[in-house]
């Protein structure tokens, strides 16, 4: 595991010590009995055939710093869905990311498309964070977590009526996350050691995915062109932050990448 990836890790297990004392399960079971059931997320990348977009509110990252300095969560959100995502991923890492919990509420009240909560998920209690704020999803990534943590996080999510993206990007991990029957799974191109990323990634792996599983691509999705490779090889979705959050008009720049009024 790679040293940010490891201090992000070791840095969340004490956030996450802190959240079960301020807000205790049974004060998330209580918010989550109170909400509306979880949005079908895999469902409306699948609608979105042949290329769903799961758009990213995104203020920052470890690697890029600032990414957006006139983050409005909220007008990014409507932004996203007016022009065509068909869902919305919200990073609430507070310390490395500059999201909240409080960024998913507030997109949540605003839109109506499935959402999923962008974190580094270690404990049953981040799920039910998610739940209460309005996720309809979550991600789960193989490489910080174990066989049994896996399941039982990917287990916790279908009791809560939630889906799961389960992220990887070792090649040997794959086989961990099939074994969990999945209906979506993620790529992630950048190396988690060296950061760099390579679209061809997602590309080689499409072959070792089965047909019945929605396969999204992640990370270093620049244009229109990089999204047309990936439909070529069979790739049904991608997640896309960077790119659009530095675009100087959101709106246009999901549709320059989607296509729209191109005739691709």
């Amino acid at each position: 595991m790679h040293n940010i990836l490891q201090e992000i890790v070791e840095h969340k297990r004490t956030e996450i010590t802190a959240a079960k004392t301020a807000r205790p399960l049974h004060d998330l079971e209580a918010e989550i009995a109170r909400a509306q059931p979880a949005r079908d997320f895999c469902g409306a990348l699948r609608a979105n055939h042949p290329m769903g977009l799961i758009a990213e509110v995104k203020r920052a990252s470890p690697s890029a710093g600032l990414i957006r300095e006139d983050f409005d969560p909220v007008e990014i959100a409507r932004e996203y869905v007016t022009h065509g995502a068909a869902c919305l991923s919200v990073l609430t890492d507070e310390k490395f990311f500059k999201g909240s919990l409080d960024d998913l509420r507030s997109v949540r009240a605003a839109v109506d498309a499935p959402l999923l909560r962008k974190d580094f998920i270690l404990d049953r209690h981040q799920i039910y964070e998610a739940r209460a704020a309005g996720a309809d999803c979550v991600l789960l990534i193989a490489e910080c977590l174990s066989d049994d943590e896996l399941g039982d996080l990917h287990n916790c999510a279908g009791e809560l009526g939630m889906q799961t993206l389960i992220e990887f990007y070792e090649p040997e991990n794959l086989s961990r996350v099939l074994a969990l029957s999945p209906r979506l799974v993620g790529v992630n191109n950048r190396n988690l050691r060296t950061f760099v990323t390579d679209l061809d990634h997602s590309i080689r792996l499409r072959a070792n995915v089965p047909d019945d599983i929605l396969m999204v691509s992640e990370s270093g999705i620049r244009d229109r062109g990089d999204v047309v490779r990936l439909q070529e090889a069979g790739i049904h979705a991608i997640l896309v932050g960077e790119t659009l959050m530095r675009h100087a008009e959101i709106g246009p720049g999901v549709e320059a990448l989607l296509g729209k009024g191109t005739g691709d």
